[in-house]
């Protein structure tokens, strides 16, 4: 017997047979076993709350609400199910259908987001986000960060729905370019190990991952330099002022970003190619600068560009107490002349350096007595006392780092650990590297940038200890080392003079296994 239907707007139940459902519906998830307990529900009692549905044609009607009922039905076996039937434009059914979902909490944020998208779509009527947001009962934030998750690359979107990340996760991926979302996404997990077996993928804070994102993709505007209004610079990226990739640009999505970091860039590559053409530019502009590098050891043959053991940074601050000022970095020379780095760290940015290397004042020669033995003794003593306090130093800052408890939050021991290392010279970045195992390796951005690489993967209980090391090293900078170290082993009960004697032994040994085998070896020559 074929139902016929009419027209109208009114309750009844109907047949399931003559039921669809739509394709609009932005519900796409159905949880099994919460299928299967609403099924045994409707077995029981029936389905007390009406679908909404719409006629699709004279024997048929379109689920507007109510997917999910009515497969339980199917699954319970039901022959009907009651309905409340109404005339529906698409743009009112699937306005109806998002309102429908929204009030029900287990909708996935992804459903949403297609829904939100699929309204804006519509051709007629027209929607703005903030009439969506009216319409829905929400704020125009919260519609245009879920319209944003529409734009997550099908690895975030498979990951989201397994619930292998959550709705925070997904939200800042879906602000990155699609490029910068698979390395961004495995930023969200780290490797765990359990007794030796196989290592599982271990799910990380939001805030680690808006760490990583803010470390390592978003760059900070005001810190470019380049001009950012420059539309010729880069002509296809135009001018940052109007680059829709700019965190500024849409307020509703990085509005509680702006005001502590400042307008940030999200497109890393785009802006490299800025910095590279500002550099090419500014070069070819003023082809005298002499072009620098950040890192240590040898460049490529025939390479413009002076590796940092090839010229002195001259400081533009001054100096703040008379032993700083006879550092040779604060110090001028007549070869003093404009740098550009075009390698290494703060490329594109113009310092004074001396690159001369008969320099008197920043490259001065080693005296020249080398036969005079007295000379060389007197050299050789001063060597092995420097060593000796330079060694006892670290076993003391070493001792001092252990007794360090592990207190702070992470986020909070990065934060300053990465700024003690950027206001710390060369030499006592390199001085804390080498005491947890670093080594310089060529070309790959300084120290420092090794360093601060080294800290971002070291645990609570490493950062507390870099942290106090790297604080007792700044202090030695700017007065004296010996009291540095002493005061800092009497906050931390360190015995320094067990930790002396014992470094002078260990020298005494070596000095003494190195003179046996020459005395050794006058003796057997006297014999011949």
């Amino acid at each position: 017997m074929e139902t016929q239907i009419v027209h109208a707007t009114e309750y009844r139940n109907v047949p399931l047979s003559v039921l669809n459902e739509s394709k609009t519906n932005p519900r796409r998830t159905f949880e099994p076993v919460a299928l299967q307990e609403l099924a045994a529900s409707i077995r029981t009692q029936g389905v007390l709350s009406p679908l909404l549905v719409r006629p699709l044609t004279e024997n048929g009607f379109e689920i507007i609400a109510g997917a999910r009922r009515y497969r339980a039905a199917q699954m319970a076996e039901q022959s009907t199910v009651p309905v409340r039937i109404v005339n529906l434009s698409d743009a009112a059914a699937l306005e109806a259908q998002l309102v429908e979902n929204l009030v029900r909490s287990e909708i996935h944020p992804m459903e949403e987001a297609q829904g939100f998208r699929a309204l804006l779509a519509l051709d007629e009527p027209k929607y703005s986000i903030e009439q969506i947001a009216a319409k829905v009962g929400k704020s125009p934030a919260f519609v245009a960060s879920r319209l944003k998750l529409a734009d997550l690359v099908p690895a975030a979107v498979e990951a989201f729905y397994a619930d292998e990340i959550g709705v925070g996760h997904a939200l800042l991926l879906a602000k990155l370019p699609a490029e910068q979302q698979a390395q961004a996404l495995s930023a969200c997990f780290k490797e765990g190990y359990n007794n030796g077996a196989k290592p599982a993928r271990i799910l990380l804070p939001v805030r680690n991952l808006q760490f990583w994102i803010d470390s390592n993709i978003l760059l900070v505007l005001k810190d470019a330099p380049f001009n950012k209004r420059d539309a010729q610079l880069v002509p296809a990226a135009g001018s940052c002022a109007d680059c829709p990739k700019r965190t500024g640009h849409n307020k509703l999505l990085f509005g509680d970003d702006l005001g502590r970091q400042g307008d940030r860039c999200t497109d890393p590559n785009c802006y490299a190619a800025k910095v590279s053409a500002h550099v090419a530019q500014t070069v070819a502009a003023k082809p005298e600068l002499v072009q620098i590098s950040t890192a240590y050891g040898g460049q490529k043959e025939g390479s413009p560009v002076l590796p940092r053991n090839r010229y002195t940074a001259i400081q533009d601050e001054k100096p703040k107490d008379k032993q700083q000022a006879k550092r040779p970095e604060y110090k001028s020379c007549k070869f003093t002349t404009e740098a550009i780095i075009t390698e290494g760290n703060d490329v594109g940015t113009i310092h004074k350096v001396c690159a001369n290397p008969t320099c008197p004042i920043h490259h001065p020669k080693q005296p020249t007595s080398r036969n005079d033995e007295k000379w060389k003794a007197e050299q050789d003593k001063q060597r092995k006392e420097q060593a000796i306090a330079n060694t006892t130093g670290l076993r003391v800052l070493a001792a001092v780092s252990a007794a360090v408890p592990v207190r702070l939050l992470k986020r909070d021991l990065l934060f300053v650990m990465e700024k003690l290392i950027s206001v710390m010279d060369e030499n006592r970045v390199e001085m804390l590297a080498r005491q947890h195992g670093i080594r310089q390796k060529r070309d790959d951005g300084g120290i420092s940038k090794t360093l601060t690489a080294f800290v971002r993967r070291a645990d609570e209980g490493t950062l507390s200890r870099l942290m106090v090391e790297a604080s007792i090293l700044l202090a030695s900078s700017r007065g004296n080392p010996a009291t540095v170290l002493k005061e800092a082993a009497t906050v931390y009960k360190v015995d320094t003079d067990a930790i002396a004697a014992k470094v002078r032994q260990e020298f005494t040994a070596k000095e003494k296994a190195r003179k046996t085998p020459q005395a050794a070896a006058k003796q057997t020559k006297k014999a011949a």
